[in-house]
């Protein structure tokens, strides 16, 4: 296995690893309760949905990434912007649906996360 597909898979492993660690430490260890509003009822955030949400994020950058270094002259800088943007714009979603305060900040941090590894992780140096 070559480098770049090492970081990638990393990357792609590590930023659900980065949101359950989050998750792991303010539900079960500091007792936090995720919820959020859905529809007329409620939702928990369970380690399978953050599970779930930061691997498809993980692949979606990657995919998102390799059409970018196939058709774009500036894949990285493309990449870059466009994966910060969806990044801030993910965190519409806590803020606008997280139930009390402490469900919010930890939603709010687990996007960020998430968001950081695979910035950081796939980005080109």
């Amino acid at each position: 296995m070559n480098t770049s597909a090492k970081r990638i898979l990393c990357t792609v492993v590590g930023a659900p690893a980065a949101a359950l660690a989050v998750w792991a430490l303010a539900v079960p260890v500091a007792g936090t309760t995720l919820s959020v509003r859905m529809g007329a009822g409620t939702q928990q955030i369970g380690p399978g949905s953050v599970l779930v949400a930061s691997l498809v994020a993980g692949l979606a950058g990657w995919a998102l990434l390799a059409v970018l270094e196939r058709f774009a002259s500036r894949p990285a800088r493309i990449w870059t912007i466009t994966a910060l943007a969806v990044c801030a714009l993910s965190l519409l979603g806590p803020l606008g649906s997280a139930v009390g305060a402490a469900a919010t900040l930890v939603l709010v941090l687990m996007h960020l996360v998430v968001g950081a590894v695979i910035v950081l992780g796939l980005a080109r140096r």
